[in-house]
């Protein structure tokens, strides 16, 4: 079996010689991967392992492509999103992980930006 950074490699080689790079763009790209994921979902639905299986592959495949797109390196954006997941607090419900929000302060204030404007407007009427 390959090692990942081998596979990684490979794909971007075979997006080079296709062309992806030179004529494709990332909003495109983006489509390409938004279709695998329905690819996906259908597997899901018809509990398909094997169609499952290949739709991850697929799936990772276009999200590489993004990644050298845009100069990335896909490894590097998993390690980040990891490292703030790892922190991340939050329960399960209905099936799914659902993180832990900022509770609402004085005014409603729910997310970070709320928290500017609502010091900053705070600030302006004193």
């Amino acid at each position: 079996m390959k090692s990942y950074n081998e596979l990684e490699a490979l794909v971007i080689a075979w997006a080079t010689q296709k062309g992806i790079f030179q004529n494709g763009t990332p909003s495109r790209q983006c489509d390409k991967t938004l279709e695998e994921v329905m690819e996906l979902s259908d597997a899901l639905f018809k509990n398909d392992k094997e169609e499952i299986g290949d739709a991850l592959g697929d799936i990772l495949v276009t999200i590489i492509i993004q990644a050298e797109m845009h100069e990335l390196k896909l490894v590097e954006c998993l390690e980040s999103a990891y490292n703030v997941i790892s922190k991340r607090k939050g329960v399960m419900k209905d099936g799914q992980f659902v993180k832990e929000t900022i509770p609402p302060i004085s005014g409603g204030v729910r997310t970070i930006t709320d928290h500017v404007q609502f010091a900053i407007k705070d600030q302006s009427q004193t």
